[in-house]
């Protein structure tokens, strides 16, 4: 058996170590264009950022051992074609026609399966000057290499990232200091917009911003200027341009699919190759995976583009199981996406509450706030979770996590229970574990899902950050309750006349004192005292009162923008 594997970086490794394993005589060739096979993409910010000392460990195994052709071939029997181009695909005569980058001949492979890995492209925007020195992707080593040897040369004192997605944020992390200032631009109204619903992104631009990164919104890029030598010098806005030395482009990817398409395979909605649950084209005799195949949204139904060396990896040995013989499929994905900056933890799995409602959902979520360990624990730190669910199932369709404690062990909890279409009630009945290194007696998790619950059953109503800023605009008589202890409103004071500071142990004395008739929204530092506030504001008889999700740690993020 002849199986031929075009792209050498995740899937393709992939694909050819696990049939290797599986099948001790094929014949198994990887094409790859590039002159290093197999090394960690997702390393890049990382290297930048000296987590990882040298580039050539993003290409190592766990034991040392650099993946490179020679090992493919000792190691697993593979043979790897570096340097070297596919350039046509015959499906009748079940040929690759490929050229060698280095000689320039050209020869053709034949294939019983063939597998295409082609992964993904960086998008470049037609900003006039995009091709000036110093204007950088960080899409593969090289770029990486580069970045860093120019920083290091310490003659640029600005940098400038475009696009705030996670390579943006990730990049503006690694590289932001004293001696190199960051401006980071994003044309749209918040960053990460393709993970994090608004009221979830917010925690992240304040932390960027209170870590010194110029971040701007809804400003995207006119062009870019150079000076004599062909050096990037500058960044032009709708009304203002910025001296910059050092561009980073990060607007996305999108699929490199020119191989499918000249060979007529059929392209899905997103412009990723189609494929079925077995990973397989419209040709049964090629597959297809990681960032050039489309995947199905398991909440959706609908097909998209997600690009993630897990899932990359996850369907490579699906393909080779399959082309072994072993029928075996590649299920919906949840969309899970997770990533650490700025000391925060941040991920996303499922829907979003702007889909989950263009989707036809009748949403309810909750934004609750809490300790990933007990408060006396020396290391703990903060989690804000969002959970997102069906209102009268209460089933789970989304959850959104952020906090420099341990969030994303949460989100793996919240991602297990949308596999199996678990609900909100589900999560508040886990038997999670407990020790005070680790959790909360009543994990922060748990916490979520209750408040959601009680929210579902009307105990007590709340209101988020971004609810209360537009309750704001049309009502200016709500009176806020600060129920913190002393010490913490000295620390972190919120000033306003409409604020009445009353630390929540002598709120059954001195209740009186808030004045009845106008809307009442109490908080505290994480939520939990504005929701016991709000409890017995309403057991003694106010009508309209309400705690803010999150508290402080959600609404201090928004503070700015409240002008209290």
């Amino acid at each position: 058996m002849k199986v031929v594997i075009i792209g050498g970086v995740a899937t393709g490794p992939k694909v050819a170590a696990r049939l290797r394993r599986l099948s001790i005589d094929a014949e198994i060739t990887v094409v790859e264009k590039g002159k290093i096979v197999s090394y960690g993409s997702c390393g890049l910010p990382l290297f930048l950022g000296n987590l990882v000392p040298k580039i050539e460990d993003l290409m190592k195994t766990s034991a040392g051992l650099i993946r490179d052709t020679q090992y493919f071939e000792d190691t697993k029997g593979i043979n790897v074609l570096t340097q070297t181009e596919a350039l046509a695909i015959d499906r009748q005569q079940k040929k690759v026609r490929v050229r060698n980058l280095a000689t320039g001949e050209e020869r053709d492979l034949d294939y019983d399966h063939l597998v295409l890995a082609t992964g993904a492209k960086e998008v470049v925007p037609p900003i006039p000057g995009i091709q000036y020195q110093n204007v950088y992707t960080l899409h593969s080593l090289d770029d990486a290499v580069n970045i860093k040897a120019l920083i290091k040369e310490k003659k640029i004192q600005h940098a400038t990232i475009i696009g705030a997605g996670l390579i943006g944020i990730e990049v503006a992390d690694a590289i932001a200091g004293p001696r190199l200032k960051v401006t980071l631009f994003e044309s749209q109204g918040s960053v990460v917009p393709k993970l994090l619903d608004p009221d979830m992104a917010l925690l992240v631009e304040h932390k960027m911003r209170s870590r010194g990164i110029d971040l701007r919104l809804n400003c995207p890029v006119k062009e870019l200027t150079g000076d004599e030598d062909g050096k990037v010098n500058g960044v032009i806005l709708e009304n203002e341009s910025i001296t910059t030395g050092l561009v980073i482009v990060a607007v996305g990817v999108r699929p490199e699919v020119t191989l499918a398409r000249q060979a007529g395979l059929t392209l899905g909605i997103t412009g990723a190759i189609q494929v079925n649950q077995y990973m397989q084209t419209d040709d049964t005799y090629i597959y297809a995976g990681g960032d050039c195949a489309e995947q199905v949204n398991m909440l959706s139904g609908r097909q998209v583009f997600v690009p993630l060396a897990s899932t990359a990896n996850k369907q490579g040995r699906v393909i080779a199981d399959n082309i072994a013989g072993r029928a075996s499929e590649f299920p919906a994905i949840c969309a899970t996406s997770v990533f650490q900056a700025f000391e925060l933890n941040v991920g996303r799995t499922g829907l979003g509450e702007p889909e989950a409602r263009e989707l036809g959902y009748d949403v309810i979520t909750s934004l609750s706030t809490g300790l990933d360990a007990v408060h006396y624990y020396p290391v703990h730190g903060a989690v804000t979770i969002k959970l997102i669910a069906e209102r009268t199932s209460g089933r789970l369709l989304g959850a959104q996590v952020c906090g420099t404690g341990e969030a994303i062990k949460r989100l793996d909890v919240l991602i297990t229970i949308l596999r199996f279409n678990g609900t909100v009630k589900d999560i508040s009945n886990l038997d999670l574990s407990y020790a005070p290194p680790f959790a909360t007696a009543i994990d922060v998790l748990i916490h979520a899902a209750n408040t959601l619950e009680n929210k579902q059953l009307g105990i007590v109503d709340t209101v988020n950050p971004f609810e209360l800023l537009e309750r704001l605009k049309k009502d200016k008589s709500i009176i806020f309750v600060d129920v913190r202890e002393g010490d913490e409103t000295r620390a972190n004071p919120v000033e306003g006349s409409q604020i009445i500071v009353i630390p929540l142990g002598e709120l059954r004395k001195r209740y009186t004192e808030i004045p009845q008739g106008s809307p009442v929204v109490t908080f505290c530092e994480l939520g939990i005292r504005g929701y016991d506030a709000a409890c017995f504001l309403k057991g003694v008889g106010f009508q309209d009162v309400s705690f803010l999700e999150g508290g402080m740690s959600t609404w201090g993020a928004l503070q700015p923008a409240l002008n209290m």
